[in-house]
């Protein structure tokens, strides 16, 4: 590498042979392989690149599996790219490490390395991604069996500028009471702070609210 250039390695924290290997100081393999970035759930590292990896000695940090998937998110709305997890894992660094954290200064370019991905594979990714972000909110608030009751509680998640996506009301649940009903509301929000604004709202005006994600 160039004298000035810092490399720094990023794996998925579910399937992180580096670490294991670096601090055994030699390839030992990894106790699980179970992460949505396939492209680098390596088993165990192979002889040869771990030589290099311990002879130039970068920086190695995991990502979770919510940090893949917001950056998968990112790429795809900011960037209008599309990333498979695996290639995105640098931008999910940037995303959970502060460039202070892994000790780098000066500009920071990120490797976006493959866009094999399954268009059901990237629904479900930019589902999760959203979730991740606090732009998906899901539900369940117990409500009186009166007329109104329910129109009442949409009126609150109206208000705080959320939209509303989808709503299950029932008299089933096995913990109602006569006169009760569960209603589940799925809600886009804008990010994490608005998400906590509903839920605030909520509390508020006197719902006893369960998250479902």
């Amino acid at each position: 590498f160039a004298p000035r250039v810092r490399v720094v390695g990023v794996q998925a924290g579910g399937a992180a042979a580096w670490p294991l290997s670096l601090a055994a100081g030699e390839p030992v393999r990894a106790t699980e392989l179970s992460t949505m970035a396939d492209g680098i759930a390596v088993g165990m590292p192979g002889t040869v690149p771990f030589a290099e990896v311990v002879a130039h000695r970068p920086t190695l940090v995991t990502v979770d599996e919510d940090a893949l998937s917001r950056a998968l998110l990112l790429c795809l709305e900011r960037t209008k790219l599309i990333v498979e997890p695996a290639g995105a894992a640098g931008v999910a660094a940037l995303l959970t490490h502060t460039a202070a954290e892994i000790g780098l200064t000066g500009p920071v370019c990120v490797v976006l390395s493959g866009g094999n991905i399954d268009p059901l594979l990237l629904t479900h990714v930019i589902g999760h991604g959203l979730r991740a972000a606090g732009r998906y909110l899901g539900v369940r608030v117990t409500i009186p069996d009166r007329p109104g009751a329910l129109s009442g509680l949409l009126q609150v998640v109206g208000k705080t500028g959320a939209s509303v996506l989808d709503v299950v009301h029932s008299r089933t649940a096995a913990a109602l009471a006569l006169d009760e009903v569960q209603v589940e509301i799925t809600a886009e929000t804008r990010g994490t702070a608005h998400r906590e604004d509903v839920l605030t709202a909520l509390a508020a005006a006197g719902y006893a609210v369960r998250i479902n994600d």
